[in-house]
């Protein structure tokens, strides 16, 4: 059974902002979900994770060893697509994923053209694979960096927003390929995005302002509020005085009025209904509304 713990971990940067603050997680093999808005310092973790950058203060250890003194040890077993990912404009698909298995130590040349086909078959760009990199479209070469990331069969798997730029069609397709694998490795999916974590993932945290809010299963965490979320639909132009009256947790547009969903141990009254509670109302009872902002 593989373990990721994370010990305490901290990191502030030059320009003084507290990016972790003590974060301590304990991750097992499958699924696991990293939720938080922009800001919370989701990424920062990622890069710590990934030895691309170091922490103040705390451990990381995978599989008991310590991967921030034994950074060249993880590497080999770490499959790791960040937010933000380059590629060599002028390579053509094949060329740029041959590359990295190179890099990931893919030394076999008719190894490495069976996995490189295998992988351009998976993400869906196989018929592509002689266009260069710099004419493919933020779809195509996300799905190009995802191949990147698995091509090595690692055992530890971090995806940070792995979703953005993708069309519905093209997020179902990462999601299989994400639920494939993540029976015998440790995939960590740090997303914005609740549905990616409800869909997926069978454990999860959230995280804000770099501290670690809750962690536990989504369906456990879901039971914790239910029959606890309110609903009712209002005037714009009231939203005011329902956040003074109410502990207002979201509110969406709704027909040009608003849909709000209020947290309440019994029923408040005044025309509010019980919701059917899903994730995404976890979410927002423990991210305050203000707290939506950008940030590492």
């Amino acid at each position: 059974m593989k373990t990721l713990e994370i010990r305490g971990l901290s990191k502030t940067y030059s320009n003084n902002t507290h990016a972790l603050n003590d974060v301590t997680l304990k991750i097992k093999e499958g699924m696991f979900g990293l939720l938080g808005p922009n800001g919370a310092g989701k990424s920062t973790l990622m890069r710590t994770i990934a030895t691309l950058q170091d922490s103040d203060t705390g451990a990381i250890l995978f599989n008991g060893v310590n991967i921030l003194e034994n950074k060249d040890d993880i590497r080999k077993k770490l499959g790791f697509l960040p937010q933000d990912f380059g590629f060599y404009p002028n390579l053509s698909a094949l060329d740029t994923l041959n590359y990295f298995a190179v890099l990931k130590g893919i030394s076999k040349s008719s190894q490495r053209k069976n996995l490189v086909a295998e992988w351009l078959e998976k993400v869906n760009l196989y018929e592509f694979r002689k266009k260069k990199v710099g004419g493919f479209s933020g779809g195509m070469r996300q799905r190009l960096g995802i191949a990147q990331a698995l091509i090595a069969n690692p055992d530890l798997v971090i995806v940070d927003e792995p979703t953005a730029g993708l069309d519905p069609k093209e997020r179902n397709h990462f999601h299989n390929i994400l639920s494939e694998i993540g029976e015998d490795k440790i995939v960590i999916l740090s997303t914005h995005i609740v549905d990616d974590v409800s869909d997926l993932c069978t454990d999860m945290a959230i995280i804000n302002r770099g501290e670690l809010i809750i962690q536990g299963s989504p369906l456990a965490e879901i039971d914790k509020i239910r029959g606890k979320i309110w609903q009712k639909i209002i005037k714009k132009d009231e939203i005011d005085w329902y956040n003074s009256e109410y502990n207002v947790i979201s509110s969406s547009l709704f027909m040009g009025s608003l849909r709000i969903n209020v947290f309440s141990d019994v029923d408040p009254g005044n025309g509010f209904k019980a919701k059917d509670v899903n994730l995404e109302d976890v979410y927002f009872k423990m991210i305050p509304q203000g707290d939506f902002n950008g940030g590492k």
